[in-house]
């Protein structure tokens, strides 16, 4: 069958149509750069055009409140009109586990605006809530840096390798739609400080890193349920370790 993929170069995108791809079907990885933009509504009633499935990955290009929303309910509208016209039979989108737990942060605020439009629109769906990725550690580092300190919540969160979301993806992708959202986290919690520490040290990074229950995550201040998912979630099998040992040589806290 015919499944888009929005976002499709992206991270967990690319590992995604490479996973549909050798099953035979036959998908389309949408992008701006390649002539598909959800946000301004280019090149979509064509793209989608037979299409079955639809999988969104975009994200916003910016993380500022009101610029974050505005990018998730003006492509979620248009995308989600796009498979109306097109008869699309089962949109899947990716979410964040917690984000319902997180109003204060504008991000989450969005991304729940985001899953509001999909369960109104009448589309069978799933929408998918992932824990953070192992690839997001560096990331979380730089922008927790200030001068030679990181300064991150001490919060457990339960992060998951992008290989094992890109399952979770392509399964979906063949799967009939809950109308309901599913749950995937890493194999073990970790308190967030500890891991980024870990991470750091692992990559022959000298900076030092500090735990604090205050420090603001995507804006919002974490307890050790926020980022956790509950029972009944998939649970992905990369431990840590061995998303470190196969990951790209990337290892700088900078560039993971």
């Amino acid at each position: 069958m015919k499944i888009v993929i929005i976002g499709g170069t992206g991270l967990i995108g690319s590992k995604t149509v490479a996973r549909l791809s050798v099953k035979g079907h036959d998908v389309l990885a949408a992008s701006p750069s390649g002539g598909v933009n959800t946000f301004t509504g280019e090149g979509l009633d064509k793209a989608l055009a037979g299409a079955e499935v639809v999988i969104d990955l975009a994200n916003s290009p910016s993380f500022e409140d009101k610029a974050v929303l505005e990018f998730f309910e003006t492509a979620g509208k248009n995308l989600l009109a796009a498979e109306k016209v097109a008869g699309v039979k089962h949109h899947i989108a990716l979410s964040i586990v917690g984000a319902e737990r997180l109003p204060r942060s504008g991000y989450l605020r969005a991304k729940m605006a985001q899953e509001k439009l999909i369960r109104e629109s009448g589309i069978p769906y799933t929408i998918v809530h992932s824990t953070q990725f192992f690839e997001f550690l560096g990331g979380i580092a730089q922008s927790a840096t200030v001068g030679d300190t990181v300064t991150v919540s001490s919060a457990y969160f339960q992060p998951i390798a992008s290989d094992d979301v890109a399952d979770v993806m392509a399964d979906v992708a063949l799967s009939q739609p809950i109308n309901g959202v599913m749950e995937i986290g890493g194999p073990e919690p970790f308190r967030m400080n500890e891991l980024v520490a870990r991470f750091l040290q692992l990559a022959n990074d000298p900076r030092k890193v500090i735990g604090d229950p205050h420090a603001l995550y995507f804006g919002t201040e974490l307890d050790d349920r926020s980022l956790v998912p509950g029972a009944g979630a998939r649970i992905g099998s990369t431990s840590f370790e061995d998303w470190f040992d196969h990951a790209p040589p990337r290892r700088s806290g900078v560039a993971a």
